[in-house]
Protein backbone atom coordinates (compact mmCIF):
# COMPACT_ATOMS: atom_id res chain seq x y z
CA UNK A 1 0.00 0.00 0.00
CA UNK A 2 1.28 3.65 -0.84
CA UNK A 3 1.49 5.69 2.20
CA UNK A 4 -1.44 8.04 3.39
CA UNK A 5 -2.33 10.80 5.56
CA UNK A 6 -5.25 10.15 7.89
CA UNK A 7 -6.89 13.28 10.42
CA UNK A 8 -8.58 13.79 12.97
CA UNK A 9 -10.48 16.79 14.71
CA UNK A 10 -6.62 17.81 16.16
CA UNK A 11 -4.44 15.43 14.40
CA UNK A 12 -2.58 14.59 11.62
CA UNK A 13 -1.37 11.02 10.90
CA UNK A 14 1.21 10.26 8.38
CA UNK A 15 4.16 8.54 7.20
CA UNK A 16 7.60 9.03 9.24
CA UNK A 17 10.57 10.85 7.06
CA UNK A 18 13.85 11.00 7.72
CA UNK A 19 13.10 14.34 9.34
CA UNK A 20 11.55 12.78 12.19
CA UNK A 21 15.02 10.78 13.15
CA UNK A 22 16.09 13.45 15.64
CA UNK A 23 12.48 13.60 17.56
CA UNK A 24 12.41 9.54 17.08
CA UNK A 25 15.51 9.35 19.16
CA UNK A 26 14.76 11.91 22.16
CA UNK A 27 11.31 10.45 22.38
CA UNK A 28 12.65 7.01 22.93
CA UNK A 29 15.29 8.13 25.64
CA UNK A 30 12.05 8.36 27.99
CA UNK A 31 12.58 5.59 30.72
CA UNK A 32 8.38 4.63 30.35
CA UNK A 33 8.58 4.27 26.97
CA UNK A 34 11.94 1.91 27.21
CA UNK A 35 10.31 0.08 29.72
CA UNK A 36 6.64 -0.82 28.70
CA UNK A 37 7.69 -1.42 24.72
CA UNK A 38 9.86 -3.31 22.59
CA UNK A 39 12.13 -0.40 21.47
CA UNK A 40 15.39 -1.12 21.77
CA UNK A 41 17.10 -0.21 25.74
CA UNK A 42 19.53 1.48 25.54
CA UNK A 43 18.21 3.46 22.38
CA UNK A 44 20.44 4.88 19.96
CA UNK A 45 20.46 7.33 17.20
CA UNK A 46 21.29 4.13 14.76
CA UNK A 47 18.01 2.73 15.69
CA UNK A 48 15.71 5.78 15.33
CA UNK A 49 17.31 5.78 11.78
CA UNK A 50 16.99 2.45 11.42
CA UNK A 51 12.99 2.96 12.68
CA UNK A 52 12.65 6.01 10.00
CA UNK A 53 14.62 4.66 7.18
CA UNK A 54 13.85 1.15 6.55
CA UNK A 55 11.17 -0.50 9.19
CA UNK A 56 8.05 2.28 8.20
CA UNK A 57 8.97 2.22 4.97
CA UNK A 58 9.48 -1.30 4.36
CA UNK A 59 6.14 -2.11 6.38
CA UNK A 60 4.06 -0.33 3.98
CA UNK A 61 5.98 -1.66 1.13
CA UNK A 62 5.14 -5.06 2.35
CA UNK A 63 2.00 -4.70 3.77
CA UNK A 64 2.39 -6.04 6.99
CA UNK A 65 2.65 -2.98 9.30
CA UNK A 66 1.71 0.60 8.82
CA UNK A 67 3.65 3.01 11.42
CA UNK A 68 2.20 6.66 11.39
CA UNK A 69 3.89 9.61 12.96
CA UNK A 70 0.83 11.42 15.30
CA UNK A 71 1.02 15.47 15.20
CA UNK A 72 -1.00 18.10 16.06
CA UNK A 73 -2.29 19.49 12.67
CA UNK A 74 0.05 19.01 9.61
CA UNK A 75 3.05 20.69 10.36
CA UNK A 76 2.83 20.09 14.61
CA UNK A 77 6.14 18.46 16.55
CA UNK A 78 5.84 14.90 16.82
CA UNK A 79 3.74 13.92 19.59
CA UNK A 80 3.55 10.38 19.15
CA UNK A 81 3.92 7.13 17.04
CA UNK A 82 0.86 4.33 16.33
CA UNK A 83 0.88 1.75 14.32
CA UNK A 84 -1.03 -1.43 12.73
CA UNK A 85 1.29 -4.92 12.66
CA UNK A 86 1.29 -8.43 12.85
CA UNK A 87 -1.32 -8.97 10.44
CA UNK A 88 -2.83 -12.96 10.91
CA UNK A 89 -6.25 -14.36 9.35
CA UNK A 90 -7.78 -11.00 9.07
CA UNK A 91 -6.49 -9.43 12.32
CA UNK A 92 -4.30 -6.83 13.08
CA UNK A 93 -2.39 -5.66 16.64
CA UNK A 94 -2.70 -1.83 17.40
CA UNK A 95 0.81 -0.13 18.81
CA UNK A 96 1.76 2.89 20.33
CA UNK A 97 4.13 5.48 22.42
CA UNK A 98 3.29 9.01 23.20
CA UNK A 99 6.09 11.17 23.96
CA UNK A 100 6.46 12.23 28.01
CA UNK A 101 5.00 15.99 27.20
CA UNK A 102 2.25 14.75 25.02
CA UNK A 103 0.59 12.35 27.76
CA UNK A 104 -2.75 12.89 29.51
CA UNK A 105 -4.52 15.17 26.59
CA UNK A 106 -6.44 12.13 24.74
CA UNK A 107 -4.09 12.40 21.79
CA UNK A 108 -3.58 8.99 21.72
CA UNK A 109 -7.07 7.99 22.38
CA UNK A 110 -7.75 10.34 19.57
CA UNK A 111 -5.40 8.07 16.82
CA UNK A 112 -6.14 4.92 18.11
CA UNK A 113 -9.90 5.39 17.30
CA UNK A 114 -8.57 6.75 13.95
CA UNK A 115 -6.40 3.72 13.21
CA UNK A 116 -9.10 1.26 14.39
CA UNK A 117 -11.29 2.96 11.61
CA UNK A 118 -8.63 2.50 9.15
CA UNK A 119 -8.27 -0.99 10.12
CA UNK A 120 -11.95 -2.15 9.79
CA UNK A 121 -12.66 -0.04 6.59
CA UNK A 122 -8.98 0.15 4.43
CA UNK A 123 -7.78 -3.16 5.45
CA UNK A 124 -10.78 -4.95 5.86
CA UNK A 125 -9.81 -6.41 9.71
CA UNK A 126 -12.25 -8.51 11.36
CA UNK A 127 -10.65 -7.85 14.89
CA UNK A 128 -8.24 -5.56 16.19
CA UNK A 129 -6.23 -6.60 18.91
CA UNK A 130 -4.21 -4.65 21.76
CA UNK A 131 -1.45 -6.29 24.18
CA UNK A 132 0.36 -4.78 26.82
CA UNK A 133 2.56 -6.13 29.11
CA UNK A 134 0.39 -6.80 32.86
CA UNK A 135 0.66 -3.22 34.59
CA UNK A 136 0.95 -0.61 31.79
CA UNK A 137 -1.70 1.15 32.86
CA UNK A 138 -1.37 4.28 31.00
CA UNK A 139 -1.55 1.45 27.56
CA UNK A 140 -4.54 -0.17 29.21
CA UNK A 141 -6.29 3.25 29.81
CA UNK A 142 -5.82 4.57 25.55
CA UNK A 143 -7.23 1.13 24.95
CA UNK A 144 -10.22 1.16 26.95
CA UNK A 145 -11.09 4.02 26.43
CA UNK A 146 -10.69 3.48 22.87
CA UNK A 147 -13.23 0.96 22.59
CA UNK A 148 -10.76 -2.21 22.95
CA UNK A 149 -12.26 -5.06 25.58
CA UNK A 150 -9.54 -6.45 27.79
CA UNK A 151 -9.92 -10.13 27.22
CA UNK A 152 -7.59 -11.58 30.01
CA UNK A 153 -4.22 -11.95 30.92
CA UNK A 154 -1.61 -14.70 28.45
CA UNK A 155 1.24 -15.93 30.79
CA UNK A 156 4.75 -15.55 29.04
CA UNK A 157 3.03 -14.17 25.91
CA UNK A 158 5.27 -10.98 25.57
CA UNK A 159 9.03 -11.33 24.71
CA UNK A 160 10.56 -8.15 26.12
CA UNK A 161 14.28 -7.56 26.42
CA UNK A 162 15.21 -11.06 26.48
CA UNK A 163 13.14 -11.99 28.94
CA UNK A 164 9.15 -13.69 28.24
CA UNK A 165 6.15 -11.49 30.47
CA UNK A 166 2.52 -11.65 31.14
CA UNK A 167 0.42 -9.46 28.99
CA UNK A 168 -2.85 -8.06 28.87
CA UNK A 169 -4.89 -8.74 25.68
CA UNK A 170 -7.50 -7.11 24.40
CA UNK A 171 -9.67 -6.65 21.24
CA UNK A 172 -12.44 -4.08 19.31
CA UNK A 173 -14.30 -5.61 16.73
CA UNK A 174 -16.27 -3.52 14.30
CA UNK A 175 -19.65 -3.51 15.41
CA UNK A 176 -18.05 -2.11 18.50
CA UNK A 177 -17.71 1.10 16.91
CA UNK A 178 -20.51 1.10 14.73
CA UNK A 179 -18.82 -0.79 11.86
CA UNK A 180 -20.44 -3.69 9.59
CA UNK A 181 -18.55 -6.93 9.84
CA UNK A 182 -17.76 -8.90 6.76
CA UNK A 183 -18.81 -11.98 8.93
CA UNK A 184 -21.80 -13.01 11.18
CA UNK A 185 -20.13 -13.04 14.69
CA UNK A 186 -22.00 -16.17 16.87
CA UNK A 187 -20.66 -15.29 20.79
CA UNK A 188 -20.46 -18.48 23.37
CA UNK A 189 -22.75 -18.81 25.61
CA UNK A 190 -22.11 -17.54 29.20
Amino acid sequence: MEPLTLTTERLTLSIFTPDDTDAVLDACQDPEIQRWTTIPSPYARHHAEQFVGQLVPDGWRDDSAYAFAVRRGDDGPLMAAVSLHHPAAGSWEIGYWTAKEYRGHGYMTEAVKALTRFAFTTLGAIRLEWRAEVGNRGSRAVAEKSGFVVEGTLRAALLNKGTLRDCWVGAVLPSDVGLPSPYPYLPARA
